[in-house]
């Protein structure tokens, strides 16, 4: 559990921010992930207590917000926590395209390009849209995780991945149920800081508002 807690703390808060700084440059994607948040926890529209809200946020709501964890994933997509990942390969080995690789060897893929590749995920792969992980009927519909690496795959894949999902969802839903928020400079483009981990260089300024009336 220490692990859960420690190795998901700055990689959930990270995508928190692009999350939100996502929702900020398509406002209309903000405001549908409001309404199916409101909508899962059967909110009255003239409430305007954040405690009584949240408590609302129960594990069949959280079920109910699909399109809600179609956007975080759309934002993983594009801006993957963990941009560059490494692997040391233990034993010469054949990779599937015949490209051989010795023992001692460091292999490494980059989700955060991966994520932007038109052949793996289209004309439209620029574009952020978290209908690309809906179904007919409105229903997430995953991908495999050596398409959509964010997480890893395979015998590495994250041990994490349901829990930080899980945390992102309930951060998500009683922010975006109570609050609105706004790029403290619209035309601004945020750019991602070289490091471990994909940060907003700078830092993420916005401004807040009460969705309660």
């Amino acid at each position: 559990m220490l692990n859960f807690i420690i190795a998901g703390k700055d990689s959930t808060s990270t995508a928190m921010t692009w999350f939100i700084y996502m929702l900020c440059k398509h406002p209309e994607i903000q405001n549908n992930v409001a309404v199916e948040i409101r909508k899962a926890t059967n909110m009255r529209d003239d409430a305007t207590n954040v405690e009584e809200f949240a408590t609302n946020v129960s594990e069949e709501a959280l079920e109910k917000m699909q399109y809600l964890h179609a956007t975080l994933t759309e934002t993983l997509r594009l801006f993957p926590v963990v941009p560059v990942d490494a692997k040391m390969c233990f034993a010469d080995d054949v990779l599937p395209d015949g490209y051989g690789v010795k023992k001692g060897d460091m292999v490494a893929y980059q989700p955060y390009a991966m994520g932007r590749m038109k052949f793996i995920w289209g004309d439209d792969a620029h574009e952020f849209k978290p209908e690309r992980w809906l179904d007919q009927h409105g229903c997430f519909q995953p991908e495999s995780p050596f398409k959509f690496t964010a997480f890893q795959a395979g015998q590495r894949i994250c041990l994490g991945r349901e829990f930080a999902y899980r945390q992102m969802k309930i951060f998500s839903s009683i922010l975006l149920g109570c609050f609105m928020f706004k790029l403290s400079d619209e035309s601004k483009t945020a750019k991602y800081k070289t490091m471990l981990n994909l940060h907003i260089d700078g830092g993420l300024d916005i401004h807040v508002f009460k969705r309660f009336r």
